[in-house]
């Protein structure tokens, strides 16, 4: 009896010590922050990516364009064009500082603003083995 209670709590203690490694990793792994943006209009600023939210960081400015929008690549170089960067509204323009990403979307190598008027990169920004992860 002594035996098999020593097991069952040797496999427990292994079972969360697995399960402890895989979330460090996981986590590890889906918090990070890209290089700075670089391009003609969008060249402030760095963004986070936490799990499947795009943040942009504080001293990120919008591009002076006409219609930028979130733009993201995967490692497959694919492009999925998202939503607007900002809305105009009654009371004044509101930067969308901070994304969900669609389910469809696997991985993210490069954020993008698109200008959607122009047809144009404004800036990018990448997510590389150089870059910090937190």
């Amino acid at each position: 009896m002594q035996a098999r209670r020593s097991f069952i709590a040797q496999a427990i203690g292994a079972a969360v010590a697995i399960a402890f490694a895989v979330v460090s990793t996981a986590s590890a792994a889906q918090s990070k922050t890209s290089s700075p943006f670089t391009g003609v209009k969008a060249n402030t600023g760095t963004v986070s990516l936490n799990g499947r939210v795009l943040t942009l960081s504080d001293d990120f400015k919008a591009p002076d364009a006409p219609d930028p929008h979130w733009q993201v690549v995967d490692s497959k170089g694919r492009i999925y064009l998202l939503q607007k960067l900002t809305v105009k509204g009654l009371t004044g323009d509101k930067m969308n500082r901070s994304i969900t990403l669609p389910s469809y979307i696997a991985d993210v190598a490069k954020v993008q603003f698109w200008c959607a008027y122009a047809e144009v990169v404004l800036g990018e920004a990448s997510f590389g083995p150089a870059n910090s992860t937190h």
